[in-house]
């Protein structure tokens, strides 16, 4: 272990990943499992990007957001998977304490914005079901550019606290972290330091950053629900009902591991349920997100056919050409 004393204090030069360790059959499977997830969220997230940026029809504040997340997810994929991969075949899989510092920093940011671009979609369903008229006005592309800025600033703002507060602690008997990534309940749980600050920092801060757009999305997909039934046009309402599922599962899956995972005390800390918990949050709900939008959405499958069919006629006529 790279640990060096100074009184009472501890540097940390790096931490152990202990995640795979203990892990001595399947490795295979786990490698070709999460790389298949992996790649599976990078492209069907790139593809979602490529279409909406190529569609001008998809040039609306729903498909602003959902392009947003697809980067969003993207990135938030990518801080944690290469490096798992690696730790699999390794036999010291250890991280050095900026690396550790900046995946935590990082990784902290986009669930924060991820929790806000999701209550920021639900606002805007809200608007075009429930008060269509003013839905230009009110969801306007300024507006828009301002909402998603402000979902990425509170999750920076966030992370940085939360980092702030784990790396002014000491570690002084161990440096192992049980877990595949650097979060914040595996290195609150082996710090020798009082955590007390830390955990309420969890709790009242996750309250605002995690809770209240957990509830704000429910109580908009409430009135949604009511307007839906409201309206007697059936096809609108199977329309709007469709995209409203697709919404609400994926908040349904990143809520739901989210809050198991930062709200509670560390001393509840167990290292199998919590891996469990850390890939659903961290690698299945991004690698789901794009499946569940392009499948249920009728208009993003349409954009793809067409994008496939127009770079087919392009590829074809170039062929020609060169012949």
């Amino acid at each position: 272990m790279n640990l060096s004393y100074s009184g009472n204090q501890t540097s940390i030069k790096e931490f152990i990943l202990l995640g795979f360790i203990n892990i001595k059959q399947g490795k295979t499977f786990l490698f070709v499992l999460f790389l298949t997830m992996y790649t599976i969220c990078l492209l069907g997230n790139s593809l979602i990007i490529a279409v909406i940026l190529l569609n001008q029809t998809l040039h609306t504040p729903m498909y602003f957001f959902l392009g947003n997340l697809s980067f969003l997810d993207v990135c938030y994929i990518s801080v944690t998977v290469p490096k798992m991969l690696a730790d699999i075949w390794a036999d010291y899989p250890s991280i050095s304490f900026m690396g550790c510092v900046a995946q935590m920093q990082f990784l902290v940011t986009l669930a924060g914005a991820e929790g806000f671009l999701l209550a920021s979609m639900a606002l805007d369903r809200y608007f075009a079901i429930c008060r269509p008229l003013s839905y230009a006005r009110l969801m306007s592309k300024w507006t828009c550019l301002q909402i998603a800025a402000t979902s990425w600033i509170c999750g920076f703002l966030n992370a940085s606290l939360h980092t702030t507060l784990t790396f002014r602690l000491s570690y002084c008997q161990s440096n192992g972290i049980s877990h595949f990534f650097c979060d914040i309940p595996p290195l609150l749980s082996i710090s020798c330091s009082d955590t007390s600050v830390n955990e309420a920092a969890l709790f009242t801060v996750g309250v605002f950053v995690g809770l209240s757009p957990f509830f704000f999305t429910l109580v908009s997909y409430a009135f949604i629900l009511h307007a839906i039934l409201s309206n007697r046009q059936k096809r609108k309402s199977h329309k709007a009902i469709s995209t409203c599922i697709s919404h609400l599962t994926v908040v349904i899956l990143f809520y739901g591991s989210g809050i198991f995972t930062y709200f509670r005390p560390t001393s509840s800390y167990s290292l199998e349920r919590d891996q469990l918990f850390g890939v659903l949050y961290n690698i299945l709900t991004p690698t789901l997100n794009p499946l569940i939008y392009s499948l249920r959405n009728k208009e993003v499958k349409l954009a793809m056919r067409r994008l496939v069919v127009r770079e087919h006629s392009v590829l074809e006529t170039r062929l020609f050409h060169n012949n």
